[in-house]
């Protein structure tokens, strides 16, 4: 998910984000016998440029206000008396901004380009410039609390909000009752830079896998979010593959009503009526057993046992399940039954394929319909929904008990800034 941040929008982030108060000391010595109380605050707004793709170039208006005095001793016990400072600066920072794997932001390095003013204050008729210890205590600032893993803002709250809503798990009303799932992320990837119109981009990406349950057992709340790892794609796609199981029992009943006391015509000549359907895995295959009832024009009556396999299979155009490559053998039969339906095999198999066909296409849009504002979010600061979303079946897997099909939703992520 490719995020491309406005500089508005990153502007109104990191006034909202950085503190109001940058340094708060009481007693701090000076220099030249001089101690005092000094506070920086912010004092208007912060703006920035990038210089290339990592760093930027900040201006934060400050205001420096607290006291200064002599020390306690000489002639600091003769005058107790303190100057008081309220002065303004608008000091210039280029900073290489990073997000920490704990989603704060910090930064990589800092750097002091100017004070934007000048401190130099009048104790007792001397003429004492703390434009250097200001400076020094702003660069002492920026290493203590942005480089080196430290953060001065931080997204996690943001993050945590974001996920809490998509990553919660769901439920889906499928085929034979109702499926819970939850998303089991295993790497969430990241990689940041600024582009030539000052905008900030974030390549957003995760992997992981998507979990079944029954429905009175899912989790209730989503799946903690690991650590951030570097990312070099830059493609916007949405990914799923929502596994979903239908019970032989259920599938019996599928085919039971396209197909049980159905009668079909083979040729001119016969028509042929199946029952008593049941499936089951064969290996890759699916195998249906089926009885069967054939009758001719002559009057002349034959039946048996059919053992059919075939390779279950999703048909786009028509939003149906089907069975491809299907063949079969007699299991029971008179010789002369399995004569006749032997060489009628191949009439038999596209008739069997032309009735064992379950549109799907409803259950899908029913089911699946509220991903797609499941996946949807509404932050202070952006709107984000999957846009072009669709969901279709791409494997069939037969299994002991049950047919399980890999749902793939695809699509893309659209987001909107505020």
């Amino acid at each position: 998910m490719p995020l491309k941040i406005p500089k508005e929008t990153l502007s109104k982030l990191l006034n909202g984000q950085i503190p109001t108060t940058l340094l708060q000391e009481k007693g701090m010595d000076m220099g030249s016998g001089i101690t005092g109380d000094l506070e920086l605050k912010r004092n208007g707004t912060i703006k920035w440029s990038a210089l290339d793709s990592q760093r930027i170039q900040l201006t934060v208006p400050i205001n420096v206000v607290g006291e200064l005095g002599l020390k306690p001793k000489g002639l600091g016990s003769l005058f107790q008396s303190k100057l008081p400072l309220n002065e303004d600066f608008s000091p210039v920072f280029i900073i290489d901004p990073v997000i920490n794997a704990n989603w704060g932001i910090g930064a990589e390095s800092f750097e002091l380009v100017e004070l934007g003013g000048n401190l130099a204050i009048d104790v007792l008729g001397m003429k004492v410039d703390l434009s250097g210890l200001l400076s020094k205590e702003l660069r002492k600032w920026g290493n203590d609390n942005l480089t080196g893993g430290k953060e001065i803002a931080s997204l996690k709250t943001l993050v945590d909000l974001a996920w809490a809503q998509i990553g919660k798990p769901f439920s889906i009303e499928w085929i034979g009752g109702n499926t819970a799932f939850s998303i089991q992320p295993q790497q969430v990837k990241i990689n940041e830079f600024f582009d030539a119109d000052q905008n900030y981009n974030l390549w957003l990406g995760m992997d992981g896998k998507v979990n079944s349950h029954p429905a009175d057992a899912a989790p209730t709340r989503a799946f903690p979010l690991p650590g951030l790892n570097s990312n070099e794609n830059s493609a916007n796609e949405l990914e799923i593959l929502i596994p979903l199981g239908v019970s032989y029992s259920t599938l019996d009943e599928l085919l039971q009503q396209n197909l049980d006391g159905k009668a079909f015509r083979v040729d001119k000549k016969t028509t042929m009526i199946p029952s008593n359907i049941s499936t089951q895995a064969f290996g890759d295959l699916l195998a249906i057993n089926m009885d069967f009832k054939a009758e001719q024009t002559n009057g002349k009556m034959v039946s048996g046992t059919l053992f059919v396999v075939g390779k279950p299979a999703y048909d786009p155009d028509s939003q149906s399940l089907k069975f491809e490559d299907i063949n079969f053998k007699m299991e029971t039969g008179s010789f002369g039954a399995q004569t006749g339906v032997g060489l009628k095999k191949r009439k038999i198999i596209r008739r069997i394929e032309d009735r064992a066909i379950f549109p799907i296409g409803d259950v899908l849009e029913e089911s699946f319909g509220s991903i797609t504002e499941r996946l949807g979010l509404s932050t202070p600061i952006l709107n984000l929904k999957i846009a072009d979303l669709t969901i279709q079946p791409s494997g069939f897997y037969p299994m002991a008990k049950e047919l399980v099909i890999h749902m793939k939703a695809s699509g893309e992520v659209d987001v909107k800034w505020k």
